[in-house]
């Protein structure tokens, strides 16, 4: 029997590796001796926070998978962000909290739940299975869920998502309000970050309509800060622009402390902003008050109003 390789999305947040080291605990349990963590892309500041606290290597990066291998997805279901050869390969289980974008020729298990974490899935998994959680685990279970929602403030979290830190926070054995608002701090340390790298540490490429677009978020506890790069990110995105034949590239920069978005929009599709949010951009910016998610506030307006 081959390996069962476990990842999620391209350019990877918390919840997309902690999933998947979680998911590949999950199979060992289950007998899969064979799973192994993967990742699509590099770590960011914030998942190295919660990877050096708990005290275990990031999973394996790797590009692709051979044709006929077996994966387990976690924390997307869009072909886009996934393997390039995805349909020569067999997908054993699928387990996440998005949009469904990915279909199959054959039966998959499917779990898949409007909370505001994939985390939040794997706890409930665990517990029907009869699995034990131990403090690790725990651990980087409540982080990747205090990383989706925000610490409770994003329009994502459900109770459901509440009550699985607090259960959690129990066995880990730490007081998840000061050591969530400390990951969150952690990644927003851009200072060892390209342009390049920042505008694409957490980018998703959305199409809007018939508009070809990518629209990135960073976290941050001082927006001013973030936006004494205006001119430097504006450069990176219209040459993104260029390269990509965007109609949109749309940069949000998302206050944590007080639950804001400065965005700033480039493309001959910009106007979509202003018209999704009753702003007017200035300079190419503006700010979406209230604005975190960019699953639930973000792309749904956006493509309404596209």
């Amino acid at each position: 029997m081959g390996k069962t390789y476990i990842f999620g999305h391209k350019n990877p947040d918390t919840d997309s590796i902690v999933s998947s080291i979680v998911m590949t605990n999950f199979e060992k349990k289950l007998g899969n001796t064979d799973a192994v963590a993967c990742r699509l892309g590099a770590i960011n500041k914030e998942t190295e926070y919660v990877l050096n606290y708990v005290g275990i290597e990031a999973p394996e990066l790797i590009e692709d998978v051979a044709d006929g291998e077996e994966i387990i997805i976690v924390d997307t279901a869009n072909p886009s962000e996934l393997i390039p050869n995805l349909s020569n390969v067999k997908i054993k289980k699928i387990v996440d909290h998005h949009q469904v974008l990915l279909n199959t020729s054959y039966p998959v298990f499917y779990r898949a739940e409007p909370v505001g974490c994939t985390e939040t899935i794997m706890y409930k998994l665990y517990n029907e299975y009869n699995i034990e959680i131990d403090k690790k685990i725990a651990t980087l279970m409540l982080s990747a869920i205090i990383s989706d929602t925000l610490l409770f403030k994003s329009p994502t979290c459900t109770e459901t998502d509440i009550k699985a830190v607090k259960e959690l926070s129990k066995i880990a054995e730490l007081d998840y309000e000061t050591y969530g608002m400390d990951m969150l701090k952690a990644g927003t340390d851009l200072s060892s970050f390209t342009i390049e790298q920042i505008l694409s540490l957490d980018a998703k490429a959305i199409t809007l309509k018939d508009k070809k677009s990518v629209i990135a978020q960073v976290n941050t506890a001082s927006i001013p800060d973030v936006m004494k790069m205006k001119s430097e990110l504006e450069s990176g995105m219209n040459k993104m622009i260029e390269e990509q034949g965007l109609d949109l590239f749309m940069f949000l920069i998302t206050d944590i402390v007080n639950s804001n978005s400065q965005v700033v929009a480039l493309g001959n599709s910009a106007s979509i902003v202003e018209k999704a949010y009753g702003v007017k951009l200035e300079n190419n910016t503006a700010l979406l008050k209230g604005v975190v998610s960019r699953k639930k506030q973000v792309v749904p307006i956006m493509t309404e109003n596209a």
